[in-house]
C-alpha cells in the first residue's frame, strides 16, 4: 500500500518512521511511502525522487503515454502508472481517503485494510499528523489535532492536483486515440462524433478515482478552497463522499457547492453520532453544529445529502462505513459500496424534501 503524507519521517523502524509532527521542511511537504505488511509488522519505505529520462522513456514506452520523457518526472508519477495499471487489470476503483481526529499511521492503515477487503478498492491514504496532540488529551488534543489539520490543508491541495495531473496524463493517449476514432466514424457531425467519444471514454478508461473523507477529514478538505491556486474544485474525481464530517453544518455550501465532480457529492449524516456531538461541545466554533449530523439547511446545491439517522446496527457509530455496522446492515454496505467505487447511488433511495435528504428504503 502507498501512503501519501506531510509527517515528519525519521529514520526510526516500521510504523516509528512516521512522527507526530509536519514535516520539517514544512506541512505543505509530501512524501510518498510504501508500506508492506509481513505478519504484524511493517517494513516502510520513501518513493525516491527524480526519475532518469531512461527511467521516463521506459515507462512512456510501457503505459503508451504521451510525455515528454526529457521533462522532470518524479517517482510518484512512477507509482501512479503502477496504481492505474494494477486498477485497470484487477478492475477496481482508486479511492483516496483522508482519516480525521487523534489517528496515528497504524489506526490509518487498519481502516484502509478495511476499506479494501470490504468495497473491493485499491485504497490510498493522504494521512496528516492527527496524534491528538501526543501526551495532552480532551479539549486540548483536539484543539491541538484541529491546528494540524488548518496546517495540513496545503499538502492536501498539493496532493489533489498531483492526482488531477497525473490522471490526466496517463488518460491523455488514450483519449486522442478515442477522438480520432470518433471523428473518424462521423466527420461531417461533430454532435454524433462527440456522444461517441463520450460512450467510448466509458467504456475504454473504467478506471473510477474518488475521495473518501471522514470525520476531520473533512476539516483538512474544507481548508483546501482557502489556498493559493486550489485544486479541489478540479473535475479531479468521480465521487466526493464527505462521511461523518467534523466541520461546521452552517454555510458549508460555500465550499461544498465548489466541487466539480464527475458523478455525485455525497454528504452522509448520521444525527445520533456520538463522536460529532461530543465535538460540538468543545470551546470556540466546535460548539457549532457538525455537518455529520445536523439534518437542516441542507442546501447546497451539488451534494446529495444520505441521513442513516436510526438504520439498524448505525446507532451513535461514527465510523459506519467498516466494522459491524456495515457487517450487519448489508444495505449500507452496498450504498458505500458503490459510492467508494465511483456510481451513483441515490436512485435507489428515497428523497424526502422536507429537508433535501435521501434515505434507504
Amino acid at each position: 500500500m502507498y501512503l501519501i503524507t506531510n509527517r515528519a519521517m525519521t529514520n526510526s523502524k516500521g510504523l516509528k518512521a512516521f512522527g507526530k509532527t509536519p514535516n520539517t521542511k514544512g506541512p505543505n511537504e509530501l512524501r510518498l511511502v510504501k508500506v508492506t505488511k509481513a505478519g504484524n509488522s511493517w517494513t516502510v519505505a520513501t518513493v525516491g525522487d527524480r526519475l532518469t529520462a531512461k527511467r521516463a522513456r521506459e515507462l512512456k514506452a510501457t503505459y503508451g503515454l504521451d510525455i515528454d520523457a526529457r521533462s522532470p518526472w518524479h517517482g510518484s508519477f512512477e507509482i501512479a502508472c503502477e496504481l492505474f495499471s494494477q486498477a485497470r487489470k484487477e478492475k477496481k476503483s482508486i479511492l483516496f481517503f483522508v482519516h480525521g481526529y487523534n489517528n496515528d499511521v497504524a489506526d490509518v492503515l487498519a481502516a484502509a485494510e478495511a476499506i479494501e477487503a470490504l468495497y473491493n478498492v485499491i485504497v490510498v491514504p493522504f494521512t496528516w499528523p492527527a496524534n491528538g496532540g501526543g501526551a495532552i488529551s480532551g479539549t486540548a488534543s483536539y484543539l491541538s489535532d484541529k491546528g494540524d489539520a488548518r496546517a495540513s490543508a496545503g499538502a492536501l491541495n498539493r496532493a489533489i492536483g498531483k492526482i488531477q495531473e497525473f490522471h490526466t496524463v496517463l488518460t491523455r493517449a488514450q483519449n486522442k486515440k478515442l477522438q480520432q476514432v470518433a471523428t473518424a466514424k462521423h466527420p461531417d457531425n461533430p454532435m454524433r462524433a462527440a456522444t461517441l467519444y463520450t460512450e467510448l471514454q466509458e467504456k475504454e478508461c473504467p478506471v473510477k478515482i474518488s475521495l473518501l473523507c471522514h470525520s476531520m477529514g473533512n476539516y483538512v478538505f474544507k481548508h483546501t478552497f482557502a489556498t493559493s491556486e486550489n485544486a479541489s474544485s478540479t473535475l479531479t474525481f468521480d465521487n466526493v463522499c464527505l462521511v461523518a464530517a467534523d466541520t461546521n453544518s452552517a454555510n458549508h455550501m460555500q465550499w461544498v457547492g465548489q466541487l466539480d465532480v464527475r458523478k455525485r457529492v455525497y454528504v452522509v449524516i448520521n444525527e445520533n453520532d456520538s463522536a460529532l456531538k461530543a465535538s460540538r461541545i468543545k470551546p470556540g466554533d466546535e460548539q457549532r453544529a457538525r455537518l455529520g449530523h445536523y439534518l437542516k439547511q441542507l442546501n447546497s446545491p451539488n451534494a446529495c445529502y444520505i441521513d442513516i439517522t436510526d438504520l439498524p446496527h448505525v446507532g451513535a457509530e461514527h465510523t459506519y462505513f467498516k466494522g459491524d455496522t456495515v457487517a450487519k446492515n448489508k444495505q449500507l454496505k452496498a450504498l458505500f459500496d458503490g459510492m467508494f467505487n465511483g456510481k451513483a447511488v441515490e436512485e435507489k433511495l428515497n428523497y424526502r424534501a422536507d429537508n433535501n435528504t435521501y434515505r434507504l428504503p
